[in-house]
């Protein structure tokens, strides 16, 4: 591979992914990693700015200014939310994000209150096979027949009012990671947090590689994808091309790998953009990298909110493979490394076309023809742009 698209450093990849797991993110209770993050672009050197929420907006100064591009990870996690405080001192809860509650059973969790944090167990309404024998298998599966037993005095309602624990308090449940020797990792919350380490890896390369990107890129990281809304307000500059990074599930029907990266061809949102889905293969098989192509039919990304929201950009979603998604997830090094990788190619392109930088067309002379994709791509020269930037076409 060339200096121009240098080699993520793991190591960095797999720290920072460990140090954000240890961080506590359901939606809405996001400070704590938020600041995590921004402190890893201050040691990168990367200036940002921060909305009043929260999400990250950064600048990898490119070559020239427009047209830009994004790539965008989200912070958030999914999580739960106290419901209901119970007569018999346990904690009703709702859930943060769209999850089973099949995978909050067992879990240990943190309830944040006003005044502090307390530990405690997520539990199905009939727990011990002793005092309910068979009944317990009975059981529906549903938010509604979970509940947290707390590590605290607290035998009644009134009990938990005293602790200060109240309706509405977050309710984060315990990442337990693992990463063994076969590259395996394991743990909750790799969506999206593997995502922004691959993201944070990619960072790292170029700007240590020394090589400028061709046009500029903004790096965002969001804070409420889990809950449809991330990246709606997060792009205030000439942004034509965003590309979304997530979680692609491996699982019967999906064609993703825990050894690849993944292309989303289309979610649940319709189609991904033509052009800018086949520029981000073309980069993978340009650098050798494990790629497929993939539909995930019950989806969305940052990239529907921020289409939704009104921006006229092309869209894109690249994944890395995991297991059991939104349950206890399982993705191997292969695909975060590859992830990495297309990223750092992807910074240091051309855009898929110089014309973009130009928001309206007046004719059709510059519009792009879907059936001839690679021709038109290596032709799009009428619009100012640096010469060598076109000549340098990956």
């Amino acid at each position: 591979m060339s200096d121009r698209h240098p080699e993520p450093d793991l190591d960095y990849l797999k720290r920072v992914l460990l140090e954000m797991l240890a961080i506590p993110s359901p939606t809405g209770f996001t400070d704590t990693i938020v600041r995590y993050v921004a402190e890893r672009l201050d040691e990168l050197g990367i200036p940002f700015e921060l909305t009043r929420r929260g999400t990250i907006r950064a600048t990898l100064k490119g070559r020239q200014t427009s047209p830009d591009r994004a790539v965008s990870a989200h912070l958030d996690t999914i999580g739960a939310s106290v419901r209901q405080l119970q007569d018999n001192g346990r904690l009703a809860l709702a859930p943060v994000g769209c999850w089973s509650s099949r995978f909050a059973e067992g879990s240990r969790v943190s309830v944040f209150t006003d005044t502090g944090v307390f530990r405690g167990s997520v539990l199905p309404l009939m727990a011990s096979g002793h005092a309910f024998n068979t009944a317990i298998d009975q059981m529906p599966i549903s938010w509604e027949h979970v509940e947290v037993r707390l590590d605290a005095y607290c035998a009644t309602r009134a009990d938990c009012e005293a602790l200060g624990v109240s309706i509405g308090d977050f309710v984060a449940f315990d990442p337990l990671p693992e990463f063994t020797e076969s590259g395996h990792i394991s743990a909750r919350h790799l969506d999206d947090k593997a995502g922004v380490a691959a993201l944070l890896a990619a960072l790292k390369a170029v700007v240590e590689s020394g090589s400028q990107p061709l046009i500029d890129c903004h790096p965002l990281f969001t804070i409420t994808e889990e809950t449809g809304s991330g990246a709606a307000g997060a792009l205030p500059w000439d942004v034509s091309e965003f590309v979304g990074i997530d979680i692609a599930p491996v699982a019967p029907g999906q064609a993703s790998s825990e050894h690849a990266v993944s292309v989303a061809m289309q979610d649940s949102s319709g189609p991904y953009d033509y052009h800018l889905s086949r520029h981000l293969l073309k980069l993978a098989n340009d650098h050798d990298l494990p790629v497929r192509r993939d539909l995930f039919r019950y989806y969305f990304s940052d990239a529907h909110s921020a289409v939704t929201a009104g921006h006229d950009i092309r869209t894109a979603l690249v994944a890395f493979g995991c297991d059991a998604t939104h349950g206890y997830e399982r993705t191997h090094i292969d695909s975060l490394a590859a992830l990495s990788r297309l990223l750092s190619a992807y910074l240091l392109s051309p855009p898929v076309f110089a014309s973009d930088s130009q928001p309206a067309n007046a004719s059709l002379e510059r519009f792009s023809h879907q059936l001839e994709h690679d021709a038109q791509m290596e032709s799009d020269t009428r619009v100012p742009i640096v010469d060598s930037l076109v000549g340098n076409k990956a």
